[in-house]
């Protein structure tokens, strides 16, 4: 098929589905584009990186630089237009926003303070974005629908690029030069993480039609999403069996594991303690921080299970490399984003991440910073087990997500940042809970 008939076949395909979310979800406003546009650009390519407009790992490019500013702003005042209770807000997120404040404060010791702050502004585009979907009418059904939105986008056209336009959706590994899938994204493992994301979601989502829980759908609509979750592992397969991200494959085990316990529990009627949860959360983030020091020999044993060499393709080396950088500012890291510089990337292998979502806290913020993150996650995981009662699905929709990001940093740096498409989903969660929002299901 020729790649411009493609194309053409790819966009109506995605405004068909479209269509069917907004019949779907008729009563939610145009507002929730803004937080759909900001979902698509974490999830892919930096807009310099799609048009070429420059720009450095440090500074960024200036098309993304003003898309921030503009979302930031144009949330700011539609929030002040809805008389936003900011109070609220804040009272019902307190260890998110004791984190947030304290990457703000980790700017004082920065030795790039001036790209830290900017750096840190544009952490705070996600919080604004959130509170844009709190502050509509059903948050729920609105995250819902910014989350199916994303999918039905960035799913389709990812296909799309790793098969009629490799230029842009494929790519060689600068070291083996082995074939890899990029799609929409920057490189493999970001693929990877948005299909085991967009993958749980419509597992989530069948199931909970195949049980009667979604009454508002179309039935073409459950063929649409098939096709889409059957696109989806196809792209995770990567170009042969064992060529995808293998941590993205783990974690989506994982997810859809946790999943079905939590669905089994249901109809068993079968309730363990409500403190299990954050105990396997508080394990598996300092097992994932103690692999780095006892260089991954924690995880070898599962490495044959994914076809994987000992050295976990190299992560172990680069570990190894950095523990020594981090050790020299342990205690308050080096600043909101002043590790990962130009300099530093050309330093430690030409990578712009440790491949261990820990390790990378460590670097920027140190061990108090690593706190704050666990608490964090321990909040969302009390948010989480606290949603079971109110709403079971939404709650293990949560849970499972939680369990899939603790288990995904092992090997890959996804949730340092609010700018990462899997951080920014428990940021979502966190704000569109029924204790946040004060309104049981």
């Amino acid at each position: 098929m020729p790649s411009q008939l493609a194309l053409i076949i790819c966009i109506i395909f995605v405004l068909v589905l479209l269509a069917t979310d907004h019949k779907q979800a008729p009563r939610v406003s145009y507002v929730l584009w803004i937080p759909t546009a900001w979902m698509l650009l974490i999830s892919g390519k930096p807009l310099g990186q799609w048009f070429g407009s420059g720009g450095d790992m440090e500074t960024g490019s200036p098309l993304d630089r003003a898309l921030c500013m503009a979302i930031i702003c144009i949330g700011l005042i539609i929030l002040t237009k809805k008389r936003f209770d900011w109070a609220k807000a804040i009272r019902g997120n307190s260890w998110l926003f004791l984190l947030f404040g304290y990457m703000l404060l980790s700017i004082l010791w920065s030795d790039i303070p001036f790209i830290s702050f900017k750096r840190w502004t544009r952490e705070m585009v996600s919080v604004v974005v959130a509170l844009l979907i709190l502050s509509e009418q059903n948050p729920r059904k609105a995250l819902e629908c910014v989350l199916r939105r994303s999918v039905y986008i960035l799913i389709p056209f990812s296909f799309l690029l790793v098969n009629y336009f490799p230029d842009y959706g494929r790519d060689y590994n600068i070291w083996t030069g082995e074939l890899m899938w990029t799609g929409v994204a920057s490189q493999k493992n970001g693929l990877g993480r948005l299909c085991f994301i967009s993958a749980l979601f419509l597992i989530w989502t069948l199931v909970r039609r195949w049980q009667k829980r979604d009454l508002s759908i179309m039935k073409y609509q459950i063929y649409f999403d098939v096709f889409l979750l059957i696109m989806t592992f196809y792209l995770l397969k990567g170009p042969g069996i064992g060529k995808g991200s293998a941590s993205s494959v783990l974690a989506l085990c994982v997810g859809v594991t946790m999943l079905c316990v939590l669905l089994w529990m249901k109809k068993t009627k079968l309730f363990v303690k409500t403190n299990i949860f954050s105990v396997v959360i508080g394990v598996g983030f300092i097992f994932g921080t103690v692999t780095v020091f006892v260089a991954g020999s924690s995880v070898r044993m599962f490495t044959s299970i994914m076809g994987r060499d000992v050295t976990l393709t190299g992560r172990t080396d680069i570990w190894a490399a950095l523990l020594p950088a981090a050790m020299k500012q342990p205690i308050l890291g080096h600043g909101i984003g002043a590790f990962w510089t130009d300099s530093a990337q050309e330093l430690y292998f030409k990578v712009n991440q440790s491949h261990n979502g820990y390790l990378d806290i460590l670097l920027d913020y140190g061990f108090i910073g690593l706190f704050f993150y666990l608490m964090f996650l321990l909040f969302s995981c009390r948010m989480a087990r606290r949603e079971l009662a109110y709403d079971y699905y939404w709650g293990s929709l949560w849970m499972s997500y939680l369990f899939m990001a603790v288990i995904h940093n092992i090997s890959e740096a996804s949730i340092k940042t609010f700018l990462s498409q899997q951080t920014v989903l428990l940021l979502f969660l966190v704000f569109t809970s029924s204790i946040s929002t004060g309104k049981k299901r």
